[in-house]
C-alpha cells in the first residue's frame, strides 16, 4: 500500500497512552528503529537494532505500563491509533527551565501522512509558551530533522554521543540538539 491509499484509509484518532499501550508503543518504536538507524557510515548494524531490543522488550513495556500510570505532572504521552491499532506516540515533559519533546515515533508506512504533526499538537499543549522547546534527534536522520524544522525548530549545532545509546558492536548513535524559540511577547 502506497502513502496516498494510507491517507485515504486513516481513521486516526490521538489520544492518551494508556497502561495496555505499552506492548504496541514498544513494538512501534522497535519497527521505527529498523527502518531509521541502521547505518553503515556510523558502524549501526541491524544486529545492533535487534540486540538492543531483544533483551529488555518485556522489561521496558512493564516499565512503560508502570510510567503511564503514574504519569508525573508536566508530561504528556499520547499515542495514535487506526482503527484502534497504534501506530504512532509522542511523549512530552515540561521542565521548569525549557520544554521537552522526548519521542515522536511513527511506523514507517504511515509517515508523511500527517500524524506526526498531530501527535506534535497534542504533545506540545502542556508546554509553556514562554520557555524554549528542545529536541534530540540522530544526526543523521534527516526525515526527521526535516520534519521538526517545518514545526520551527532550529539546528543548535550541538551534537553528542550518550552512553544510553552504545550499541553492542560499539557503534554510538550520534544526537543532535534542535530548539523551538520561545515565542516572544
Amino acid at each position: 500500500m502506497n502513502q496516498s491509499e494510507n491517507k485515504e484509509m486513516l481513521s486516526i484518532e490521538i489520544v492518551e497512552a494508556s497502561p495496555e499501550d505499552a506492548r504496541p508503543i514498544r513494538e512501534v518504536q522497535y519497527n521505527t528503529w529498523l527502518a531509521t538507524y541502521p547505518n553503515e557510515e556510523y558502524g549501526i548494524t541491524l544486529d545492533d537494532i535487534h540486540d538492543r531490543f531483544k533483551g529488555s522488550f518485556d522489561e521496558k513495556i512493564k516499565k512503560s505500563e508502570e510510567t503511564i500510570r503514574n504519569l508525573p505532572e508536566g508530561q504528556r504521552y499520547v499515542v495514535a491509533k487506526n482503527n484502534g491499532r497504534v501506530i504512532g506516540f509522542a511523549i512530552s515533559r515540561k521542565h521548569e527551565d525549557k520544554n521537552q519533546l522526548h519521542a515522536i515515533y511513527v511506523l514507517p508506512e504511515f509517515q508523511a501522512t500527517g500524524i506526526g504533526k498531530r501527535l506534535w499538537e497534542q504533545a506540545c499543549q502542556i508546554f509553556d509558551s514562554t520557555k524554549d522547546t528542545v529536541v534530540e534527534v540522530a544526526s543523521y536522520n534527516s526525515p526527521a530533522i526535516e520534519f521538526y524544522k517545518k514545526l520551527g525548530f532550529e539546528e543548535t549545532g550541538k551534537e553528542f554521543t550518550d552512553e544510553n545509546f552504545k550499541m553492542k558492536s560499539g557503534a554510538i548513535l550520534p544526537e543532535t540538539i534542535l530548539v523551538k524559540k520561545a515565542m516572544q511577547s
